[in-house]
């Protein structure tokens, strides 16, 4: 691994429980004995395994070497790798700090090589031991190890970092959670955190200076506070036996943890739980692994790419040196739920150029947030990750803008396996003249009734007019050129009433808001497409006054 220097992240982005297996064999293979006497013996040899199926990689010289490598942490598209490498000469406190750890990162080549790995600086390489506990699906945001208030090293605990206009991440900011200190007060702790951004998964113990952990769960409140740790309950937390870096899959209920509970292969392995639902309390029962995944030696710090293409983790057998970071493809009964990895930028509607901003996106029709990200200050470039059986409404948002928001029908998909859908996102300038189309306003066939659905973006345009007491806007509804003219501006003007009608029941001063239907009379594109057709079937509004 090459030396120290100042890292510009620009280059970056130019990134139900199943049956354990056992040492029995699965399937038994016979051959005649020699003297042809029609007794049938079995052939050790030709035994078919978990560990014949499932191949255990080593990364290699780029990642590994004579030290000791921990902690991989895996970016959800599976193109960056970050690590621990410990008692390097080139760590920020080799000399000062006896097995200094400290930050390193790879990245994959278009052949799916991993290069040779190089050390981050400042920031996130200063204090004692160093650590990225998870990189967001956008990779704009990272979880580090450590509590820091105002850039400097405080103790224990967490911080995030933000991919800064510069390429450059932030300065570490610690999360506020509620009585953190109560719970860490151990020999170890770390963390991880849901590919929403919802969700903090911690090990520590209670239990001063013990080495023995459990598993905890803190939830986002607000922008910077997370509740009180909460225990993953008896199913998880055995009493006396330590439960330690735990893995939230890309589906939200698939965890996967380290554990030297009964029933492994030796010291601490790898284990698989579902969660069942939403008390974070009921859990399917742990499965271990099996091998080769799980050796007799130490299994921890287990990582996936959203796609579940490969895992990571730490192993101890067959290394380099001290430890090294491996790779496995699973087999499909121990991979999550698949999901979807929806990638896209942020660009200003007006001149097109991009923006960095924060995203959101709700399920439909109720409107509960889902999830949260950031798009990259550099190119307006993101990431999220989207369970399947759902609906979902994604947008932007930044001051002075109203966003375009997106829908992403995924139930109609019914977990149809893993995909990359590319969306890109739109924020029009709150200004005179400018026009918003309403992507998730929805009438069933013929019909102008508003579907409840509709109700999470029109109450955006009562906010918009709330927040800005000057704004008046046009409401208008336009259809394709199928059915007559008058047919088409009745349905149009129809449609159009009916939104009004809503923002108005919300308190807004009728003299705000006039609503027209315009049918057919002003397409966006020929209407001789399916695609075309439904471009041109939209509810739009105009700011008029501002």
């Amino acid at each position: 691994m090459r030396n120290s220097f100042t890292l510009l992240l620009s280059i970056f982005f130019a990134a139900a429980a199943f049956a354990q297996p056992s040492n029995d064999s699965l399937v038994s293979s016979y051959r005649r004995a020699k003297n042809d006497t029609g007794r049938l013996e079995k052939q050790k040899e030709n035994v078919i395994s978990a560990a014949t199926i499932v191949k255990i990689e080593n990364l290699g010289v780029n990642i590994n070497s004579d030290l000791a490598e921990l902690r991989p942490v895996v970016s959800a598209d599976g193109n960056l790798l970050f690590f621990i490498c410990e008692n390097h000469p080139a760590n920020t406190k080799y000399r000062s700090v006896p097995n200094s750890q400290d930050i390193w990162y790879s990245e994959r080549d278009e052949n799916g090589k991993w290069t040779e790995a190089r050390h981050l600086a400042y920031p996130l390489n200063t204090a004692q031991y160093n650590a990225v506990y998870w990189i967001s699906p956008d990779n704009n945001r990272m979880l580090i190890r450590g509590a820091f208030i105002n850039g400097a090293f405080h103790g224990k605990g967490v911080s995030m970092v933000q991919l800064q206009s510069n390429g450059r991440w932030s300065e570490p900011d610690g999360l506020n959670i509620k009585n953190y200190y109560k719970y860490d007060r151990g020999h170890q702790s770390g963390a991880s955190m849901s590919h929403d951004g919802k969700t903090l998964l911690l090990y520590m113990s209670p239990e001063e200076g013990s080495p023995v952990n459990d598993l905890f769960v803190c939830f986002k409140k607000e922008e910077c506070c997370w509740t009180e740790p909460k225990s993953l309950g008896k199913m998880i937390n055995l009493p006396g036996n330590n439960e330690m870096t735990p893995y939230l899959a890309s589906d939200g209920v698939t965890l996967y943890f380290s554990s030297d509970r009964p029933g492994g292969f030796g010291d601490n392995d790898i284990w698989m739980t579902k969660r069942l639902d939403d008390s974070w309390q009921k859990w399917s029962m742990p499965v271990n692994l099996g091998s080769p995944i799980n050796t007799p030696e130490w299994d921890a710090f287990f990582t996936m790419d959203a796609g579940g293409e490969y895992a990571y983790l730490t192993t101890s057998l067959n290394t380099m040196g001290e430890s090294d970071i491996v790779r496995v493809n699973l087999l499909e009964k121990v991979k999550p739920d698949p999901v979807v990895l929806v990638s896209g930028n942020v660009y200003n509607k007006k001149t097109k150029e991009p923006l960095s901003a924060s995203l959101v996106y709700e399920t439909l029709p109720d409107g509960a947030v889902a999830g949260n990200g950031i798009s990259s200050p550099l190119d307006g470039s993101f990431k999220i990750v989207l369970p399947y059986n759902k609906n979902y409404a994604i947008r932007a948002q930044a001051k002075h803008f109203f966003s375009i928001s997106e829908n992403l029908k995924l139930d109609s998909l019914i977990k149809a396996g893993y995909k990359e859908i590319h969306r890109d996102l739109y924020l029009v300038p709150i200004e005179i003249g400018q026009v918003v189309r309403l992507n998730n306003v929805f009438f069933d066939f013929d019909k102008w009734d508003l579907r409840p659905e509709s109700f999470v973006e029109l109450d955006r345009v009562v906010a918009l007019l709330k927040e800005n007491p000057a704004i008046e806007i046009e409401l208008s509804a336009h259809t394709d050129s199928r059915g007559t003219d008058e047919y088409n501006i009745t349905l149009s003007h129809n449609r159009a009433k009916s939104c009004r009608e809503y923002i108005l029941s919300k308190g807004i001063d009728p003299a705000r808001i006039v609503s027209h239907g315009y049918g057919e009379t002003m397409p966006l594109v020929p209407n001789d497409t399916d695609d075309g057709r439904q471009l041109n079937r939209r509810v739009e509004f105009k700011i008029v006054k501002d």
